[in-house]
């Protein structure tokens, strides 16, 4: 047991507060679905509404919207093609055969997404069980509705979801993993070897795959708020503009570019060589005064008043463009592939200081692009 716990484990994660309070609502549309038409109407197609109570506690209300119409349309097609091809044939098998294959091609063409499951299964239960006359039919097609306008009203009423808090948490995040991938080689920097570099250019990879999440973050945010009637009574927190995530593109851009040629350099199978060790040093100042200014856009991304934050950047900046000034110096009187190797991380730094300097993210500040 101990030994199967453990080979689950990574791939088992802890439940943020929005799955948790997605997950009771869920079970709690349901219990009121199943009162309702199980217990208060004592219907016989029961089950129906909370199986669509359940189905529709959406991440967003207006995505339970729309997907209760599109599972209710998916339901009653099913439903009425089962029950009208079993009247017509008489016989179960012979229905399933005139049935299934359309019911299963028009829940994959339909424009209704991941709900074109419902046609098929809906009339296979009809047929399976036999319930294909016209009054289970209509308790069918009812228990649906109830279940429902139960799971919406639910999902709409009940701590409808806001996902902005959502997006700055991934928004905050680049600046961090960039600074700290920017510390670690900083610290590296004069005796790194390809195992190292190679693992520095797997963690800037990572980057891009962040900003993919930023950005379907944001279709969940703008979402959020549509047919929500709850959400200036939620607390919620306002998102960076979107140019902050062209900003952060474009820095985690530079940073593959710069940890691809600092891997090259340590490779043996490639011409680059090493710089020399002192401009190694300035490098790693380089680098260490660019996580610096990371951080404090970190800072400036939370409260774009804070004045320290702002006063921290361009302290950082200033002492990046004084070690990128020194490591400049170092081009001159190397040999041709020793030039080749240092101007091409001098380049892909330079490029990164242009883009933390202030400018892209602090538009909405009003705040002008230049450099200290």
């Amino acid at each position: 047991m101990k030994n199967a716990f453990a080979r689950w484990k990574p791939v088992l994660r802890r439940p943020d507060r929005s799955q948790v309070v997605q997950s009771l609502k869920a079970a709690a549309a349901a219990i009121v679905a199943w009162a309702l038409t199980g217990w208060w109407l004592a219907a016989p197609m029961a089950l129906m509404a909370p199986w669509a109570a359940v189905a529709l506690v959406q991440g967003t209300v207006y995505r339970s919207v729309r997907t209760a119409v599109q599972l209710v349309l998916m339901i009653t097609v099913g439903t009425l093609l089962a029950a009208g091809a079993a009247a017509l044939t008489g016989d179960t098998m012979i229905a399933m055969i005139v049935v299934l294959p359309l019911t299963t091609l028009l829940g994959n063409v339909a424009p209704v997404g991941g709900q074109g499951l419902y046609a098929s299964t809906t009339a296979l239960f009809v047929l399976a069980y036999g319930s294909y006359s016209a009054p289970a039919v209509g308790h069918r097609l009812l228990e649906t509705l109830v279940g429902a306008a139960v799971g919406v009203a639910v999902n709409a009423v009940v701590l409808p979801p806001v996902h902005s808090q959502h997006v700055g948490r991934l928004a905050a995040a680049l600046p961090r993993d960039s600074a700290r991938l920017l510390r670690d080689m900083a610290e590296g920097m004069e005796d790194y070897d390809t195992a190292r570099a190679e693992q520095w250019h797997r963690s800037a990879e990572g980057l891009p795959a962040a900003l993919s999440e930023l950005y379907v973050g944001r279709g969940w945010d703008s979402e959020s708020f549509r047919l929500n009637p709850g959400h200036r009574l939620r607390r919620w927190t306002p998102a960076p503009s979107a140019d902050w995530d062209a900003v952060w593109a474009r820095v985690a851009n530079r940073l593959l570019a710069l940890t691809l040629t600092v891997w090259e350099t340590a490779s043996e199978s490639r011409v680059l060589p090493l710089p020399s060790p002192r401009a190694l040093e300035e490098l790693g100042r380089l680098l260490s005064a660019a996580a610096e200014a990371c951080e404090a856009c970190g800072v400036i991304m939370e409260d774009s008043s804070d004045q320290e934050g702002h006063d921290r950047r361009r302290d950082a900046l200033a002492d990046a463009d004084r070690a990128l000034a020194a490591v400049k110096e170092h081009l001159h009187g190397q040999p041709p592939d020793a030039q080749a190797a240092l101007g091409s991380l001098v380049a892909d730094c330079q490029a990164l200081l242009d883009d933390l300097a202030p400018g892209g993210e602090d538009a909405e500040a009003g705040e002008a692009p230049t450099r200290a």
